[in-house]
């Protein structure tokens, strides 16, 4: 009887956690199509029309301190907008170096779709300006300092002109009828992992599954500079990315009470390294060493979440003083 008792309840803990699970996951996907649909709409027009292709002058001025040639200036202004994706496929008709490539795809991969994620970061938790301008920041020192170590220079092999790059005019149908299938093959991704992750959330928390996995992981996020209470949210962005995991990030942020201070540290942290694993493995088919695809975002991650706690303790500090010395002068 009791073991009955026991399946019963387990039964009917998880028929709740699943039902909870998808009313949250389509909500959190409703949400995140007013996001997808009408932006990438606007990026597919700004290419199509070649406007986008007009915005190198923003980044020329700074290729040669980041050690690339001008040319390079495109890519990255594909990438930020369009996301990974877009800055691949313009590195396969573009002959970089495979020095310049690989500093191309560090910056890429720190500051990429800059423009829908940074909202998802600041409709969890950060102000979205700053959200931006931070991993746009972080992405021009990363290369920088890369650049540094590998010994690249701006003339580093043989980077081709401007004119080289392959941009093939379609009528205008064609170009709308092209994204609105990617554009629906991408909203049938995220549906795919959005619905099982959130039940999974949903189940982890009932079945307290969440304290032993943040039990797991909770070293290293203390190396990461994060406090252990966002470590699902971590996770998430880690595996899944701001783009895939942002319906959990959001939905995770806004439903439960999270202290400013640990939020900032995390999407510090996530804004630089997130998905670790499927953004990264886009650029192997260029021949890009691995090393260089991963280790610079996750030192970048460490770095902002510490140098954060570092300024935060200065902040504290100086406010005791500051108290001291007023009472000291009373």
């Amino acid at each position: 009887l009791q073991m009955t008792k026991k399946t019963e309840d387990i039964f009917q803990k998880t028929k709740s956690g699943t039902r909870q699970g998808l009313i949250k996951g389509w909500k959190g996907l409703l949400w995140l199509l007013k996001i997808i649909i009408p932006i990438s709409f606007v990026t597919s027009l700004l290419v199509h029309f070649g406007v986008i292709y007009k915005l190198d002058f923003l980044l020329t001025p700074v290729m040669t301190w980041m050690s690339l040639p001008p040319s390079a200036a495109l890519v990255l202004i594909v990438g930020l907008f369009t996301g990974p994706y877009g800055a691949v496929a313009a590195l396969w008709a573009m002959p970089f170096s495979m020095e310049h490539m690989t500093l191309i795809a560090i910056f890429i991969l720190i500051a990429h779709n800059l423009i829908q994620e940074s909202i998802v970061q600041g409709n969890s938790g950060i102000n979205v300006f700053f959200a931006a301008f931070f991993r746009l920041f972080r992405a021009l020192a990363v290369t920088f300092v890369c650049a540094k170590i590998m010994g690249v220079t701006a003339d580093t092999g043989v980077a081709a002109g401007m004119g080289n790059f392959s941009r093939e005019t379609q009528p205008f149908l064609t170009m709308v009828i092209f994204w609105g299938w990617g554009t629906f093959k991408l909203i049938i991704q995220i549906f795919c992992i959005i619905m099982p992750l959130m039940v999974g959330l949903e189940l982890a928390k009932i079945f307290n599954f969440i304290t032993c996995i943040t039990k797991i992981i909770s070293p290293f996020l203390s190396v990461m500079g994060l406090d252990r209470s966002t470590g699902m949210l971590w996770l998430t962005a880690t595996i899944f990315g701001l783009a895939y995991g942002s319906a959990v990030i959001v939905e995770e942020t806004q439903s439960n009470e999270y202290k400013k201070e640990d939020l900032t540290k995390l999407h510090l942290s996530i804004g630089v390294n997130h998905s670790v694993i499927e953004d990264p493995v886009l650029f192997i088919p260029l021949g890009l060493p691995l090393l260089w695809l991963w280790v610079p975002r996750l030192i970048a991650a460490i770095i902002a979440a510490w140098m954060y706690y570092v300024f935060l303790s200065a902040r504290r500090f100086y406010a005791k003083r500051a108290d001291h010395k007023k009472l000291c002068n009373y």
